[in-house]
């Protein structure tokens, strides 16, 4: 299994429609080889938000990046980003929800 966690930091008083945006087509991602999608609020900063994923295969992963509704929220949210992100790519090995 891959897994991905990426922070996006966001344009001040815009995390909750990012959020709302990351959210918006969450079923869709089980079809796609999601077995766990999970969007946090960093504590400790107010214009991070925190994405852990869990897929099949990093190939599931990828081809997620080109359906409709992900391009859709992407091309959405990229106007209310800061441009500030980071990211870690696993392999997962066990654990809920994977």
């Amino acid at each position: 299994m891959y897994g991905y966690i990426g922070t996006m930091r966001v344009r001040p008083g815009r995390r909750d429609e990012v959020v709302a945006l990351l959210l918006r087509s969450v079923d869709e991602l089980r079809n796609a080889g999601c077995r766990s999608y999970v969007v946090g609020l960093a504590a400790d900063d107010e214009q991070a938000i925190v994405v852990t994923e869990v897929w099949e295969s990093k190939e599931h992963h990828d081809a997620s990046l080109d359906l409709p509704a992900a391009k859709a929220a992407i091309g959405e949210a990229m106007p209310l980003l800061t441009g500030e992100f980071t990211r870690r790519e696993t392999h997962v090995v066990g654990g809920l929800g994977a």
